[in-house]
């Protein structure tokens, strides 16, 4: 018997909820289209990621023969800006604004910023690559600027773009807000990585200047989509004889309440657990296991999702009130028997352990970095969430951006001890340098550990009975 028309809309509105990713995250007044179309400034990050680290990485090494430091050296600019992160939250905690609006300029600004870094780098490159009058320093000073201006944008979009999401969202969606917010930063970068290989497939400079400038094009407009009527105007919070503490004020005092600090050294901790195989891997597989380029370049793939597991499985747990603390420290122990995993696949000749290690990463990576913002945002709901927001994404890309080079330098070391005989003639496989690294992976994991036990929810915990008691206080 057919279903009519009223009968299947009841249906399909009816299961929902269950079977539609996210759904539950929405609200009557934050709808699951009005969150949707907030999350497309992750998007926009998750492109110009891939472009800074991946695409442009490997096309101005090998098709325009830049130097390898220098080409380091760029891309490593955006992750030096992240430090800004707290400074750009706290700004827009007490922005003092005619419009009543306080995350929108920020935004904004992040938008014009991340625009004009990709509109003049293709030109920026041109100029380094190729002879003219000028000197010599113009070009690599114009490719420095591009990316200085690409990361910053990056970093003021993405720490205002999660603050505005924390006021807009109640205590009881935050945190699938939360992991949707990741899912759509992953989506961004699985769709342009795979865009941009597509498209640049067949290099030249008419290409070049054609896809940076239409990821310029595209960044803005959909961040102009994604802050488009989002945030309530209140000029009374945004008046302009509103005192305003100092920052070097508002972040001792947010850095000397024990909780706060504690987070971040866990967040630091096992952010570098995680991060220091972001080089290593691929090679890993390739060197040790004998994987083709084509299995390696899979891995990718099997990380995403062991991440996209991560975010299903957070969302559900913290929908149901699971301590976001103990949420991440189930990703820190995943962790570590993921990275175990990973180094019995060697003496195994086991390419299935090697692949199910991967997956395990990104899967306790995901739900140590879900649980960790999740527990930020619930620190930022006294009207500081941007500070609390920006402190946690400066945090975490630095200690990323730190991680992936110690874990280059380390694998190095003990490959030239090993070569060497430096460790002793039972240690000289090719495996021991990378089997050091995952070791340490392993160590910090459990540092992270330790400091994030105090932070588990105790009967009566201020954080969560503020969070709650905050909850009239946000528009939307």
């Amino acid at each position: 018997m057919l279903l009519t028309k009223a009968q299947f809309m009841a249906t399909v509105q009816g299961a929902s909820d269950r079977w539609l990713p996210f759904a539950d995250a929405a609200t009557e007044h934050l709808p699951l289209s009005r969150l949707l179309r907030l999350s497309l400034f992750q998007i926009t990050v998750g492109m110009s990621t891939v472009l800074l680290s991946g695409t442009l990485n490997r096309v101005m090494v090998v098709e325009l023969g830049q130097a390898a430091w220098l080409v380091s050296l760029m891309v490593a600019i955006p992750l030096l800006l992240a430090p800004a992160r707290a400074l750009i939250g706290f700004r827009s905690d007490y922005h003092k604004s005619f419009l009543g609006w306080r995350r929108v300029p920020y935004l904004w600004g992040g938008t014009l910023l991340q625009f004009g870094g990709l509109a003049i780098m293709p030109f920026a490159l041109i100029v380094m690559t190729e002879s003219h009058n000028g000197p010599l320093w113009l070009g690599p000073a114009a490719a420095m600027l591009a990316f200085v201006l690409v990361g910053a944008g990056m970093h003021m979009v993405q720490t205002a773009g999660l603050a505005l999401a924390t006021d807009l969202a109640s205590s009881e969606t935050r945190p699938r807000v939360v992991a949707l917010l990741y899912v759509m930063l992953l989506l961004g970068m699985i769709i342009a990585s795979v865009g941009f290989a597509h498209l640049l497939q067949t290099f030249d400079y008419i290409r070049l200047i054609k896809v940076l400038q239409g990821a310029a094009m595209l960044s803005l407009i959909l961040n102009v989509v994604a802050l488009w009527k989002q945030e309530p105007r209140d000029p009374e919070r945004t008046r302009h004889d509103r005192a305003r503490p100092a920052f070097a004020s508002a972040w001792g005092d947010f850095i000397n309440e024990g909780r706060n600090r504690r987070l971040l050294v866990a967040l630091a901790m096992g952010t570098m657990g995680f991060a220091m195989q972001d080089v290593l891997l691929e090679p890993y597989g390739a060197q040790i296991l004998g994987l083709s380029v084509a299995s390696t370049t899979q891995l990718t793939a099997l990380f995403a999702t062991g991440m996209l597991l991560a975010f299903a499985w957070s969302s559900r747990s913290l929908a149901k009130g699971r301590d976001p603390i103990r949420i991440a420290g189930t990703g820190a122990v995943l962790g570590v028997f993921a990275f175990a995993t990973v180094i019995f696949s060697a003496p195994l000749e086991s390419s299935a352990l090697f692949r199910l290690g991967t997956v395990g990463i990104g899967l306790g990576h995901g739900l140590f970095a879900v649980g960790t913002l999740t527990y930020a945002m619930l620190l930022g709901t006294e009207g500081m969430a941007g500070l609390a927001i920006g402190a946690w994404g400066a945090v975490q890309t630095a200690a990323t951006g730190i991680a992936i080079f110690a874990g280059g330098a380390i694998r190095d070391l003990f490959h030239g001890f090993a070569e060497t005989g430096a460790l002793g003639p039972a240690l000289t496989a090719p495996e021991i340098a990378y089997g050091a690294v995952y070791h340490i992976e392993i160590f910090i994991l459990f540092i992270g550990l330790i400091a994030l036990g105090p932070l588990v929810r105790q009967p009566g915990d201020r954080v969560y009975q503020q969070s709650n008691a905050q909850l009239v206080d946000f528009p939307g």
